[in-house]
């Protein structure tokens, strides 16, 4: 569908270059940024918003913590309640 959109000139600018940047057409980049905004992915479907973003690394719990124990790990952390 096509559509007309006012926009600062800077800002026009700014995504026109980027576009030449990415060798990729203006329509393209602000399709991506819409969906961006919107929380979708590029297949359509909605992406989860406003969730935590797990970052996962190797290793564990050190030996011996127990985390049902919170005056435990408090004191290993050195805080005291």
């Amino acid at each position: 569908m096509k559509t007309t959109i006012d926009l600062p000139d800077d800002l026009l600018v700014a995504a026109k270059k980027r576009a030449a940047e990415l060798r990729r057409p203006m329509r393209e980049l602000v399709e991506r940024g819409l969906r961006r905004e919107l929380g979708e992915r590029a297949d359509g479907t909605r992406r989860a918003t406003g969730g935590i973003q797990w970052i996962t690394v190797a290793g564990g719990l050190p030996p011996g913590l127990d985390l049902r124990d919170r005056a435990a790990m408090h004191a290993r952390i050195g805080r005291h309640q």
